[in-house]
């Protein structure tokens, strides 16, 4: 017995949803295709009719899980005024968004897995980096994009190790030092 094009593709979702939130909770390679199967309540063997390889699904599931992460981005601001650095700055290295890691930027969350990654989820995530370094940049009025890079990299950076740390203080300590450093780097 077939199953329909629309059948087909809401199990493609439930399966990317399901993937997108495991690998945002644990990571990567912590991903098991059986498991994510059993889950949604299908067949593991049912998951080749959705995805050439596993490869494929985590690339997927990456897509959603960063586009998850800018959607929430998008949905913090104040639509009637642009997005400043500072503002950019202040949401991205605040307490909310280190306590969120199921919900806050995936590319945080799931960097170093990617970097050990192959090519399909690490242009994903390449593709993402490269927005953000934009976005960044534009506020930053700067045509040389070295400084986004940079302030990516220590945002990025600051949340991944506040996250670490086990003591709130130098938790707080360290994302108030990078914050206080960006700010003072780019003129209002």
């Amino acid at each position: 017995m077939g199953h329909s094009q629309a059948e087909k593709g809401r199990n493609r979702e439930r399966i990317l949803d399901e993937a997108a939130k495991q690998i945002r909770e644990t990571g990567l390679e912590a991903l098991s295709v059986g498991k994510l199967m059993q889950q949604v309540d299908l067949t593991h063997g049912g998951f080749y009719g959705h995805f050439a390889s596993r490869s494929e699904l985590i690339a997927e599931a990456l897509k959603r899980a960063l586009a998850a992460g800018k959607a929430q981005f998008q949905a913090s601001r104040d639509p009637g005024r642009a997005r400043s650095f500072a503002t950019i700055v202040k949401s991205y290295l605040s307490r909310t968004h280190r306590d969120s890691r199921s919900t806050g930027c995936a590319m945080a969350a799931l960097i170093s897995d990617v970097a050990r990654a192959d090519a399909l989820p690490r242009q994903v995530m390449e593709q993402s980096l490269e927005e953000f370094i934009a976005t960044v940049a534009q506020t930053m009025q700067d045509q040389d994009d070295a400084k986004a890079v940079s302030a990516v990299s220590a945002m990025i950076g600051a949340i991944v190790i506040s996250r670490v740390m086990t003591d709130e203080k130098r938790s707080d300590a360290i994302l108030r030092a990078v914050r206080q450093n960006l700010m003072a780097s780019v003129p209002e």
